[in-house]
């Protein structure tokens, strides 16, 4: 694979050609599979705007991470399974991941590390000496510390994605999960993402939290 980290990105890069200067031309039908993946109509947040802002993230905060190429790998595969009807996502997203690296030239120890990545973005609850799931999880949840109209946005588009559920029903289980992440002592892990998120996500979430309960 080569280093991301010591040649640097283009960040206005066509997704499947920044792809494939992460992870070699020999895997560039990855590449393609998964944008596919990211561009389904039914996706609304989860799409490639929102893997893209990610993958920007990670090249932002990888002077943190211990492999940065491997949450790199791990963002491109994060959301690669996304049914707004299921529960399991995150893991089915990791087993995607194995299989679709399975005939790569990664290491199975790095393979292993993507997916526990992946699977880490179910909680986003990195332990405090897990600087790749921190580096992995800030970046997933940098949506969070947006200004109040993107996150407005944001917010609207998650809805969009749960069409399907009634709006009472879709109220309570979302203040339920923002309760959730205002309960969190961190929502942010690295000194960076703190720094720039934690205040802003804080404020946005509790905006939104009394808008459900209104």
């Amino acid at each position: 694979m080569p280093d991301g980290t010591e040649r640097g990105w283009d960040a206005a890069m066509d997704p499947v050609d920044r792809w494939v200067a992460l992870a070699g031309p020999a895997t560039r039908h990855i590449g393609e599979a998964l944008a596919a993946r990211y561009a389904e109509p039914h996706r609304r947040h989860h799409d490639l705007a929102h893997l893209t802002s990610v993958l920007d993230l990670v090249d932002e905060l990888a002077a943190h991470a211990g492999d940065p190429d491997a949450v790199r790998v791990a963002a491109w595969f994060h959301d690669a399974v996304y049914d707004p009807q299921r529960a399991d996502n995150e893991v089915r997203s990791a087993r995607l991941a194995e299989r679709m690296l399975a005939d790569t030239d990664l290491g199975p120890a790095r393979v292993a590390e993507v997916a526990r990545l992946v699977e880490l973005t179910e909680t986003h609850a990195p332990d405090d000496d897990d600087r790749n799931g921190q580096v992995l999880c800030d970046a997933d949840l940098a949506i969070l510390g947006a200004d109040p109209e993107r996150y407005a946005v944001y917010a609207a588009a998650v809805r969009d994605e749960y069409a399907f559920v009634p709006e009472e029903i879709f109220r309570t289980g979302r203040a339920e999960i923002l309760g959730g992440l205002l309960d969190l002592p961190n929502l942010f892990h690295t000194p960076e993402g703190h720094a720039r998120f934690e205040a802003a996500a804080r404020r946005n979430l509790t905006t939104e939290l009394m808008l459900l309960n209104v």
